[in-house]
């Protein structure tokens, strides 16, 4: 028993250190707070006021300056009494040598004068504060140059500020006091979550991956709450990534299955000549390879979702690859009655029948869909230590949508999937991968019909040139 009181004594001390601390924490905000508050709204009290003398100021000034003769300064003299209040809140007084012209009741001579700004005054005398406005009235006529004086009460100003500044002040002392309360309440129930950790992370499973609660826990749980969610996130996009790849492998193993297993069956309907046996085997085995190239193409990007970086590094030239990928393409660029064009090079550190492969999967996707008869271009750079490799080629527009899913797998811009015999939508996906592998990226735009897509590689390190080095091609070459 006087264990556990120790540890009730225990927990309440740590709520209590904890509601001490927002208490603090608040009183801290909330005093820099209202000072700033406060500070602000007597200097736009004062600016306030500073407007106002300068809009009196505006309206009678032109007119005194304009006024030269004594009828007329008696008529001045006039409109300024009219706009004097009663309560002496506002003062208008002329100061000059010629006691025709003087107006108003001026400021006592003891009075404490201090200057503000340019033209700008605060004047104390008998408990009282004036802010005044001072300016000179160049002379005209038979009137002499004079001093035109508007000066403004801050009684109000004073009285708003004290009231301003006690209603921070409680408000602040509210603030507190709410804080710690709640500080201490949140602190009681903040220490005892475990149990209901456990309940729901017992009841986690692949189909729910619910997150952990993270809101009102103490300073020991939060961060382990942190880390476990952050792991479900991870499981979890392991787990779409999952769901997905299967689905894709299922949707493109299921025409060449189909195929396969229809073909058999209506072989085995009836007897068959040999020549006919002989064609349906010849079309299951166009099939069945097409399966085998996207069990092998799945592999490979597995391989590259776990992680998997290139091997078996060498210096190449990126244009030599270029060349000797596109000899394997001869076929495909005779009946796209397109050509290749091979601007600038680079040297790179790559695994060179990775990078090959690449290459052949960008150009085949040029020549599969670009125009008919229009050059393909392989621009190759080498900035800022990347390499840059970029296929172009006219092609017809795609939209916003397809320019952002080229390298999805299994996409393919015709959705009709007319050409899916020879292409099942792991090209691009395959040139991704394999620019990750090398530490690269991958790029994909398009501008006024014509596609440009890419991978960049790290660039080598800057060193001399050597004798067996290929040189940097000048100029473009065409294959």
């Amino acid at each position: 028993m006087p264990r556990r009181g120790n540890r009730v004594s225990r927990r309440r001390s740590i709520a209590t250190r904890l509601a001490a601390m927002f208490a603090l924490a608040a009183a801290l905000v909330f005093s820099v707070t209202g000072f700033v508050m406060y500070y602000v709204q007597c200097v736009e009290l004062e600016k306030r006021q500073l407007e106002e003398l300068e809009a009196r100021f505006q309206l009678i000034g032109p007119k005194a300056a304009h006024y030269g003769t004594q009828p007329q300064w008696e008529r001045f003299g006039a409109v300024l009494t009219g706009m004097t209040p009663e309560d002496d809140s506002l003062r208008y007084f002329v100061d000059t040598p010629d006691a025709r012209f003087r107006f108003g009741k001026p400021f006592p001579r003891d009075a404490v004068t201090v200057q503000r700004a340019p033209d700008v005054w605060t004047v104390q005398f008998d408990d009282r504060s004036f802010l005044m406005l001072k300016r000179i009235i160049p002379a005209l006529d038979e009137r002499p140059a004079l001093a035109l004086v508007v000066a403004v009460d801050q009684a109000p100003f004073y009285q708003t500020s004290r009231v301003l500044g006690v209603a921070l002040i409680v408000c602040s002392a509210l603030g507190v006091l709410a804080v710690a309360v709640l500080g201490w309440r949140i602190a009681k129930v903040g220490l005892a979550p475990i149990e209901a950790l456990s309940r729901h992370a017992g009841e986690l499973n692949p189909r729910k991956l619910e997150r952990l609660p993270d809101t009102d826990l103490p300073a020991e749980l939060s961060g382990l709450v942190l880390a476990f969610n952050g792991a479900l996130d991870k499981l979890e996009r392991a787990y779409v990534q999952l769901s997905a790849f299967n689905a894709d492998v299922a949707h493109e193993l299921r025409t060449p299955l189909g195929n396969v297993i229809g073909q058999t069956q209506v072989a085995l309907s009836r007897p068959r000549s040999a020549r006919e046996l002989e064609d349906i085997l010849q079309s299951n085995l166009e099939d069945l390879e097409r399966l085998g190239r996207i069990v092998v193409d799945m592999l490979f990007l597995a391989q590259s979702d776990r992680g998997a970086l290139a091997r078996d590094l060498v210096e190449v030239s990126v244009a030599h690859e270029v060349r000797r990928s596109a000899d394997f393409l001869d076929m495909l660029f005779e009946d796209a009655g397109a050509t290749l064009e091979i601007v600038g090079d680079a040297r790179a550190r790559v695994n060179a029948s990775l990078l090959q492969r690449a290459i052949t999967n960008l150009l085949g996707n040029a020549l599969q869909h670009g125009l008919h008869g229009r050059p393909v271009a392989v621009e190759i750079g080498d900035e800022a230590g990347v390499v840059t490799i970029a296929v172009r080629n006219e092609a017809d527009p795609l939209s916003t949508a397809q320019m952002d899913r080229l390298f999805d797998r299994f996409y393919r811009v015709d959705s009709a999937r007319a050409d899916s015999r020879q292409n099942h939508g792991l090209g691009l996906a395959i040139v991704k991968a394999i620019a990750t592998m090398h530490g690269g990226a991958v790029f994909a735009r398009q501008s006024r019909g014509v596609v440009c897509i890419g991978l960049t590689l790290p660039a080598l390190p800057p060193q001399a040139p050597t004798s067996d080095s290929l040189p940097p091609l000048t100029q473009a070459a065409t294959a």
